[in-house]
């Protein structure tokens, strides 16, 4: 059913407003400029790689290493172009690895064997944080917990290495995929020290699992589980299978939450489950799979608990579809948060590309509008890269000339206690900006002023700690932020 005017009308001004809110202020009189910097905007702004089934990255499985960190270099440049600050790189599709892993088997989806290295032993997780944090991007490390073999992308006979060789007690067959149990200890406890072992080796700045828990419903199959149900009954076990396999899913949460932070207190942890927590909750939502019963994820519960730092629901439907309306279940999930996480929700920018039936030509406008006005700390992420290549004037075009015209600070995570950064220590000479800064400092905001008033240059981060100034620089200011987002105190520096 279309959308009442006035109602679109509201969305409108809600996306402009929105908008005009992440811009920094207006200068003080016709020609006349502040004499300080305007606040720097907060935003999550994060694109999804899949790597599975080379959907984003690589383009095909076999490349050499040049090829390869030509691809990556083109998706950085490009997020760092459309002014993204984060990217949501897929680096265990299936009990597999895209970087150089002891505990599990190279991806197929990088030399075209499982377990084979990709030309020169080149390390794409590593390479990617690199490439990410020079241009001041985040880099988040997404895994699957439980999928161990694709059902029609797999080609490849597993490693041996690989779990399903390992420990072929812990996998089960399931419509055609293999899946790691969760009902047997081990193999959570198999996944936790992959997590663990990423987060401890590699500079991430945040771990990221997605929807599959226990895997979406075959028809007409029930998930070979009976064995280990039955040792956790033998063993005094009181709760029927749904509640256990529930059980095992928070437990799963929980300790990987405790897990990264224990290894690094500023790496956040975001889970991106289905975007509709049960059918008919809220009222007049209505779903295809029962997320609590057959997924066996309790989501709202985890958000209550506080045993994530960011929820990404995937809310893959447009604000016209009433059965799924985004603009009533982003409210919803917000009205979830007793803990005041933060909730960037998945946009389904694939689907808008080509505006096909039941999306409006403004949807990605639209709903990124909706996302600012419900969160002061707002966030959302793209799925999935592949989409935002495009130039399409409501998509790619959108969000460089409008949506993401300055760049922004992801959010702060107060609730993570980790030391704010000291100040810089500044010194520009010869056109140049250059500063020294303390261990705690992770991403770098430089503001100038010129003579046509205050501007901020593109983010910095990792090792970076130099800029070059624009000709008619006055003055220079440098934020810096830790990982969990808290600012530093601003330092200041006259350019001539």
């Amino acid at each position: 059913m279309p959308m009442p005017i006035p109602l679109l009308s509201l969305l409108c001004l809600l996306s402009t407003l929105a908008a005009c809110s992440l811009r920094a202020p207006a200068q003080n009189g016709a020609g006349s400029a502040p004499t300080a910097p305007p606040p720097l905007p907060r935003e999550f702004r994060g694109a999804w790689v899949a790597t599975v089934n080379n959907i984003d990255f690589p383009s095909r499985r076999g490349l050499g290493k040049a090829q390869l960190q030509a691809e990556l270099d083109a998706i950085v440049a490009r997020a760092a172009e459309l002014r993204l600050n984060a990217l949501v790189f897929q680096v265990r599709p299936c009990a597999d690895a895209f970087y150089r892993s002891p505990l599990e088997p190279w991806s197929e989806w990088l030399s075209g064997t499982q377990g084979k290295a990709p030309e020169g032993d080149f390390d794409p997780l590593a390479y990617v944080i690199d490439r990410c944090h020079r241009q001041g991007l985040q880099l988040h490390a997404w895994f699957n917990p439980y999928r161990a073999r694709h059902k029609s992308a797999s080609k490849s006979a597993e490693a041996k290495s690989h779990v399903s060789q390992q420990a072929p007690q812990l996998v089960v067959q399931y419509g055609g995929y293999h899946w790691m149990d969760p009902g047997e200890p081990l193999a959570a406890d198999w996944s936790l020290a992959v997590i663990q072992d990423v987060v401890k080796r590699y500079d991430v700045d945040g771990v990221h699992i997605d929807d599959y828990f226990y895997p979406y419903p075959e028809p007409k199959q029930e998930f070979p589980d009976d064995a280990s149900y039955a040792r956790y009954r033998n063993g005094g076990g009181k709760l029927g299978k749904a509640d256990w396999r529930r059980q095992n899913i928070d437990t799963f949460v929980r300790r990987m939450y405790a897990v990264v932070h224990e290894a690094k207190p500023h790496v956040a942890v975001g889970i991106s489950p289905f975007g509709i927590a049960r059918p008919g909750v809220p009222a007049g939502i209505k779903a295809g799979v029962d997320q609590y019963a057959q997924l066996y994820a309790d989501v709202p519960k985890w958000l209550r608990e506080g045993w994530l730092d960011y929820l990404a629901p995937q809310l893959y439907w447009p604000i016209d579809q009433t059965a799924q309306s985004f603009p009533v279940l982003l409210s919803w999930w917000h009205g979830q948060n007793p803990k005041q996480r933060a909730i960037w929700p998945g946009l389904a920018t694939y689907k808008m590309l080509p505006i096909g039936k039941g999306w409006r030509a403004q949807e990605l406008t639209d709903q990124i509008g909706l996302v600012r006005a419900a969160d002061r700390n707002s966030g959302h992420i793209h799925y999935s890269f592949a989409s935002l290549r495009s130039d399409a004037a409501h998509v790619g075009g959108a969000l460089r000339g409008t949506l993401y015209r300055e760049v922004a600070l992801p959010p702060a995570m107060g609730w993570l206690r980790v030391a704010a950064p000291k100040p810089p220590e500044l010194r520009a000479r010869d056109g140049q900006l250059e500063w020294t800064a303390d261990g705690n400092s992770r991403l770098f905001a430089v503001q100038v002023r010129t003579a046509g008033g205050w501007r901020t240059l593109p983010l910095l981060g990792g090792e970076s700690r130099s800029c070059a100034l624009p000709d008619d620089a006055t003055d220079a200011v440098v934020t810096a932020m830790n990982g969990a987002g808290a600012l530093g105190r601003s330092a200041v520096v006259k350019c001539r």
